[in-house]
């Protein structure tokens, strides 16, 4: 039998594999699409981002409900209902899948569901879940085949007491005690979730803070809201010991200044990042590079592997869905011949759906400091916006990180109220390489959360109007 042929086989279909599928029928590429998973959409839509998100707002609704009547509106008796929490996440998640499905109809984008391996000679073996195995001849293949969750030495995720990122989006019930390993993005906003939710929550970083890869502003901003919310906080504190003892895990930490933590709950969940899916895809069989565990790219993602190129988790850049996605549509053109332009990532927006939300793009104070340029900022707080005032949510800032020489906006950091929708504007001021000056000029409505953009700007130059 003859195998089929194809322009373009992609491994994975999350966002940045799906997305470069949809992209490459579009530009009228015969593209097959392999996902082992009998679904479509990969870790972001199934286990990550968008079950993430649908639990998080369900948080919100809570928090608001049981807040409501300084506002007027008495709700009585506010209770959570799990269950109907994930009958709503799974209803999303759903739809959402669905929607890729459409789409490659539309767009005639051929889907197979197994496991994808290079075989060389651009072939692509394919082993299908009742155990066949087919090839396909593919001109290109993007490698698309993302992450999944990290264990340390010591400790791994059984799934019952001891859990990572998967597991806790269907827990089915809220634990009374949840020890969050990790104070990134995941372990943020999954001890956001749960101290709302009614767990007593207690996070531990390896880090001197919260967020460490954000602006050192905004990682104390949020480590106060956190104590003010009844969530412990132990940052430079290492685990050293897990154990599961009589239905409780134990943890045995040691905090920088040679101080012993023991810490007890009846969830851990491990936090502390993720590993690249590239074993098993025939990669040994290739050029390609790999060093400190991700693939070497050029400007274009390719591969040193003549028609291959990998984007999202694969690579050293960003792991966030938006950027797999561009690199997915960068990739595509790029085999297409349509002459694309390489990604800024110098540019990339970074959101935490915590409470209070983080939003950020550019470089944080100290970062711009370390380059050498002669830094000017603006920080405007929230607690001095109408528009959060009138919401109830008044914590946070806006901050700017400016340069004296020619007013360039070197980054924007914001913690607060719809943190990761207000970053929108920064997005286009930064790309569209404004000052801060031509901020100060840009007419914003009010009252608006987004006048403290605005402010934060002035800041820069000098005093601010509202404070």
């Amino acid at each position: 039998m003859a195998e089929t042929k194809h322009d373009l086989v992609i491994l994975g279909s999350g966002p940045g594999g799906y997305v470069a599928g949809i992209r490459a029928g579009q530009l009228g590429l015969d593209v097959c699409v392999v996902e082992r998973d009998p679904f479509l959409g990969g870790t972001c839509l199934r286990r990550g981002c968008i079950p993430t998100k649908a639990l998080l707002h369900t948080a919100d609704l809570l928090q608001q409900a049981r807040d409501g009547a300084r506002f007027g509106v008495v709700c009585g008796d506010v209770t959570l209902d799990l269950k109907a929490a994930h009958q709503h996440k799974t209803k999303v998640v759903t739809k959402s899948s669905k929607g890729i499905e459409y789409l490659f109809r539309k767009y005639k984008v051929t889907w197979v569901q197994g496991t994808g391996r290079v075989a060389g000679d651009h072939t692509v073996e394919i082993t299908r879940p009742d155990g066949s195995v087919e090839k396909r001849q593919a001109k290109n293949v993007i490698l698309a085949t993302g992450s999944r969750c990290g264990d340390l030495p010591f400790v791994s995720a059984d799934g019952d007491r001891i859990i990572n990122s998967d597991h806790i989006l269907d827990l089915e019930e809220v634990p009374p005690r949840l020890l969050v390993l990790g104070a990134g993005a995941v372990g943020m906003e999954f001890a956001s979730i749960f101290s709302r939710f009614g767990s007593q929550v207690t996070v531990v970083e390896l880090l001197d803070r919260v967020l460490p890869l954000e602006d050192p502003d905004v990682s104390a901003e949020v480590n106060k809201a956190f104590r003010r919310q009844g969530i412990t906080v132990h940052t430079a504190t290492r685990v050293e010991e897990a154990k599961v003892d009589g239905g409780l895990v134990r943890c045995r930490a040691v905090s920088a200044k040679g101080e012993t933590l023991q810490l007890e709950a009846e969830r851990l969940l491990l936090a502390v990042g993720r590993v690249a899916n590239f074993k098993g895809i025939g990669l040994e069989s290739t050029k390609v590079q790999i060093e400190r565990g991700r693939i070497v790219v050029d400007e274009f993602c390719r591969t040193h592997e003549e028609g291959v190129y990998a984007i999202g988790d694969l690579l050293p850049t960003q792991w966030l869905a938006h950027v797999a996605s561009m690199q997915g549509v960068l990739a595509v053109e790029h085999i297409a011949g349509a002459n694309p332009r390489p990604i800024d990532y110098d540019q990339v927006p970074s959101c935490t759906y915590c409470w209070p939300e983080v939003a950020s793009i550019g470089l944080s104070e100290p970062k711009a400091r370390e380059q050498g340029y002669d830094v000017r900022t603006g920080v405007f707080p929230f607690s001095a916006s109408s528009k959060a005032s009138i919401i109830g949510e008044s914590i946070g800032f806006v901050k700017i990180v400016g340069e004296a020489k020619y007013d360039e906006i070197l980054g924007v950091h914001i913690v607060g109220p719809h943190a990761t929708e207000l970053i929108a504007e920064a997005e286009v001021a930064l790309r569209g390489e404004l000052t801060a000056e031509e901020l100060i000029h840009t007419i914003h409505a009010h009252p608006t959360l987004h006048e403290a953009i605005h402010e934060a700007a002035e800041g820069v130059h000098g005093p601010m109007i509202h404070i």
